[in-house]
């Protein structure tokens, strides 16, 4: 199928639109750490795991690009590429000396195409090598007449480093005790002018030279890297010496066991010419006094006597060599002293003495806590090693509990007195072990073979009175009911001393306020009460003094009692109040209250209940709280009247309060009742108000006080207020200001009339009057009045007479019979138990002497 020009030009167009152009780096020129490499160089001595470059290019089309680093297979791959990002670490380490150039394929792709590049990373030199001495060793045959300043050697050394860390310098090392010299740039070595040699004195010379290169930049520090090599000059000798002794200086040993002839130690002697060697003879002069003899061609000196009978511990004896020519005739000699010792044998151990000969046990008894520093004066031992010299010599130290006493001396050269001195007394304690034993152990110092012997050492201790009774605990706590009889057992108290005998038998006594109602048996430590002793935990109800532990010299310790008394039930509940007479709003409990003056719980809480009423079926009590109510299903005067035949209408109860000890004690009272209604309440707050408060005609006389001062105060602020208001006012217009002043106001008449009820002693009727209040004109304002005083609340209807109509009101008559209290109140302990309130009071006595290790000695 032909295609026209215009289909050619649209099939151009979209191949065009669908090519995708290769990524490209960047080539950002020399110095860069960015691009594509191009010119890049790298220190041979950077890190491995340096990042050292960063690969850069970009995409024509924006897509994204990743980055490739490769190496020829026969080279290793010193770097590495993050594809995404085109950071090149080092990952082998760089050596210019071996590998100067680097040769990498670099590559740079969008997916679709990828573009390499051949880049050559230079590597560039650092001071990283230590100039190295060719040719080695270096050994020079020198003959001893060489004149000085004569040429000897020459040495070399590369350095394959360039620039100045490659070029080398040559020294001596320590030069002025040498007999050398060097040339520093040729390393030439010569000897020295002013110095020869000699074959005699010294035949080898090892001469040091140091090679240095002149330093360069390493890891970011200068650093300069030197090598050191030893040149061995050897003299050739020239006949002109004397024979000389090889390994003086000389010395001999003769052990107390060897035999006779048998050999000390040999001498050694050559001709001073080493070259041409002549026969040499050797000979003994003098200073062997017969005990000794030489073999004259091997020098061997022996010994001729048995050593346990020579005189002398030292000889000094004079061996003579001399040379024998090839003629046979006697040349040059040399003299050489040979020192010979008699050794003594370490075969005797240290060994212990008494006062009659070898002991291996010594005992002494003495007092516990001796004196710091005292001699244990009952031992006497001595030590001995029959041995001389360091042989003989030895420590002497204590095995056993450390730090109890200590030995003198801790050294010992063949004999000493042995001296034994208290260290620390208090671990001295019969108390705690009434016998102490040590070895005393004797060793020697210097010895291979380390002798040694021990003798025990037994201590007796004898006791003394060195101690304080101890009670068992600081403090003990006791509890016994507080209708214990006399003579009762309390609480055991134990008291502990450690001494024996008679120092350890402890007295008890007792003291303290608190303490007369109780007594302390004096040996077992049981307390117990007084036999007239009489408590009441009403009273005190808790009892804290001390006890005293005491041995026979008067040493003593001291613990705190607390005795606590247990409550019992034996008082009867008593109502606080003289209940005669109550009045009861209908609907409104009525509250009595009793009260127990035992001690505890439950002795001292009280039920109450209704034993009695008339009728039975009116009121309710509640046992916990006493209050009284009215039944339920009575929610009127109506009701209660037809319920009940009283016709006076008076409700009288029988009340009990019962406490819940054990056995229990109850106490009943006799109370009559008025009840009025909300009729009554209606009338008006006040009616209600002296209704309610007719049993308390004083809370009825300060509330209305109370009301009173309320009224005048309201009444003088806003009087105050008024007048500064028109005092304002008027200076509006000052020509026709008039001064008035204000009339005072009426005085106002209170009435108060209380309404007694039948049998009330307080009173019963409030009558409140009040005349109307005056008024304060100003002309300018046209006249205002001050604000009135409150109205006071309603007077109470005047409660009429017994066997009126229904509607009216019943009051209360009745009379209580309590009976009489047999003592007086006390208050009662609030809040916690006995216990809780001992430990509290304990813990903050104990506090107090927490610092004190020990309270008495």
């Amino acid at each position: 199928m032909r295609h026209g020009p215009r289909a050619a030009l649209a099939l151009g167009l979209l191949h065009f639109c669908l090519a995708n152009f290769a990524p490209s780096f960047f080539d950002n020129g020399v110095g860069s750490t960015h691009g594509n490499m191009a010119l890049f160089s790298l220190p041979e001595d950077t890190p491995v795991g340096s990042h050292v470059y960063t690969l850069n290019g970009t995409d024509p089309e924006g897509d994204p690009i990743s980055y490739h680093i490769s190496f020829d297979s026969s080279t290793r791959s010193i770097f590495s590429v993050d594809p995404s990002c085109g950071n090149v670490t080092l990952v082998e380490e760089l050596d210019r000396e071996r590998e100067d150039e680097i040769e990498a394929i670099i590559s740079i792709s969008d997916g679709l195409n990828q573009v390499a590049e051949k880049v050559l990373i230079l590597v560039t030199d650092v001071n990283d090598e230590v100039p190295r001495f060719i040719h080695e060793p270096y050994v020079v045959l020198v003959p001893e007449d060489t004149p000085p300043g004569n040429s000897i050697f020459k040495v070399r050394a590369l350095d394959r480093d360039t620039g100045s860390g490659g070029s080398v310098t040559y020294f001596l090392q320590n030069s002025r005790a040498t007999k050398f010299s060097m040339d520093r740039h040729s390393g030439v070595l010569r000897l020295r002018a002013g110095t020869t040699l000699d074959y005699e004195k010294a035949r080898t010379h090892f001469v040091t030279v140091v090679a240095k290169d002149g330093g360069g930049r390493l890891r970011g520090a200068n650093v300069v890297f030197s090598a050191t090599t030893t040149i061995t000059v050897r003299v050739e000798d020239v006949q002109d010496t004397a024979p000389v002794f090889v390994g003086m200086p000389y010395y001999g040993y003769v052990y107390e066991d060897s035999l006779p002839g048998s050999e000390v130690l040999t001498v050694m002697a050559m001709d001073g010419d080493g070259g041409k060697p002549n026969h040499i003879l050797y000979s003994l002069v003098n200073g062997s006094d017969g005990a000794f003899e030489i073999n004259e061609t091997s020098g061997a000196i022996s010994v001729t006597q048995n050593p346990a009978q020579l005189r002398r511990e030292v000889y000094e004896l004079h061996i003579q060599v001399t040379e024998v020519s090839s003629a046979g005739l006697p040349a040059a000699h040399s003299m050489a002293p040979v020192t010979i010792r008699i050794v003594d044998l370490n075969n005797h151990p240290p060994t212990f003495y008494g006062e009659t000969g070898p002991q291996n046990r010594f005992e002494l008894s003495m007092f516990e806590h001796p004196p710091q520093g005292e001699i244990l004066r009952g031992l006497k031992i001595t030590v001995n090693d029959s041995d001389q010299g360091a042989n003989a010599k030895f420590n002497l130290r204590l095995v056993g509990p450390g730090g109890i006493f200590r030995v003198v001396p801790q050294t010992v050269l063949n004999e000493a007195q042995v001296t034994i001195i208290v260290e620390n007394s208090a671990a001295i304690d019969f108390e705690k072990s009434t016998v102490l034993t040590f070895k005393l152990l004797a060793i020697e110092v210097n010895t291979p073979e380390k002798f040694s012997s021990t003798a025990d050492v037994v201590i007796q201790l004898r006791d003394t009175n060195d101690n304080v009774p101890t009670f068992t605990s600081h403090y003990y706590i006791a509890r016994i009911p507080e209708n214990a009889p006399g003579n009762s057992n309390v609480v055991a108290v134990t008291a502990v001393d450690p001494d024996t005998g008679p120092w350890g038998k402890v007295k008890y006594s007792i003291y303290g306020t608190g303490s007369e109602l109780f007594l302390i048996h004096p040996s077992s430590g049981i307390i117990y009460t007084q036999p007239w002793a009489s408590l009441d935990a009403e009273t005190t109800a808790r009892y804290n003094f001390y006890v005293k532990a005491e041995d026979l010299e008067g040493r003593y310790s001291l613990a705190e009692v607390f005795i606590a008394l247990l409550d019992v039930n034996d008082h009867h509940p008593q109502f606080t109040q003289n209940i005669q007479e109550k009045t009861m709003v209908l609907g409104t409990p009525l509250k009595i209250e009793a009260t127990d003056h035992d001690a505890e719980e439950p002795n001292n809480l009280v039920d109450y209940s209704i034993t009695h009423a008339e009728p039975a079926n009116v009121f309710d009590i509640d046992a916990h709280t006493g209050e009284i109510r009215l039944k339920n299903f009575i929610r009127s005067l109506d009701v209660l009247h037809n319920i009940t035949a009283s016709g006076d209408g008076t409700w009288s109860l029988e009340v009990q309060a019962k406490d819940r000890g054990s056995p229990s004690f109850s106490t009943t009272a006799l109370l009559r009742i008025d009840i009025i209604d909300t009729e009554t309440l209606s009338r008006g707050p006040m009616a209600a108000f002296l209704m309610q408060t007719k049993d308390n005609p004083m809370k009825a006389v300060g509330v209305l006080a109370g009301v009173m001062a309320t009224v005048v105060t309201i009444t003088v602020l806003v009087s105050t207020a008024t007048f500064w208001r028109n005092r304002k006012s008027n200076k509006v217009l000052p020509v026709r200001r008039v001064l008035r002043q204000r009339p005072s106001p009426a005085p106002r008449t209170v009435r108060i009339e209380w309404l007694k009820f039948r049998r009330a002693k307080a009173a019963a009727k409030f009558i409140l009057k009040e005349d109307a209040p005056n008024e304060n004109c100003n002309n300018r304002l046209g006249g205002s009045l001050l604000p009135k005083a409150p109205v006071p609340p309603p007077l109470p209807r005047i409660v009429p007479t017994m066997g009126t109509a229904s509607s009216t009101v019943p009051t209360v008559s009745g009379s209580l019979a309590p009976q009489k209290t047999q003592w007086s109140a006390k208050p009662k302990a609030l809040g916690s138990p006995i216990h809780s309130s001992l430990v509290s009071e304990l813990k903050q006595k104990f506090e107090k002497k927490s610092i004190e290790k020990k309270a008495y000695f």
